[in-house]
């Protein structure tokens, strides 16, 4: 049986990979896809005490994160869409539209 500290090793992992892809890229759908990476490790991380606690509430919990995630993925898809029909570029530091 794998230990739980493998588990929330790789959910830290999985978390950093996520941080520093939202930090460092300037890309919109890399920046999603990084969210989308901490967002999974909270899962990981959810499911593994979940397990080792003997509790169902955590996986529950990651079922309400992955409905929360594919709605953050397809709105914000879509907001990134109607964006580069006016403006044709995704990247964030030329994004300036909101400003007064």
């Amino acid at each position: 049986m794998v230990p739980l500290s493998w588990y929330i090793m790789l959910s830290a992992v999985v978390f950093s990979i996520g941080v520093i892809g939202f930090l460092t890229r300037r890309n919109l759908i890399i920046v999603f896809i990084s969210v989308e990476l901490m967002l999974n490790a909270a899962n990981i991380s959810l499911v593994a005490f979940s397990h080792y606690l003997q509790s169902i509430k955590g996986q529950i919990m990651v079922f309400f994160i992955i409905t929360v995630a594919a709605a953050e993925a397809a709105i914000g898809l879509a907001i990134l869409i109607a964006f580069y029909r006016n403006n044709p570029t995704i990247k964030v530091d030329e994004i300036n539209l909101l400003k007064g």
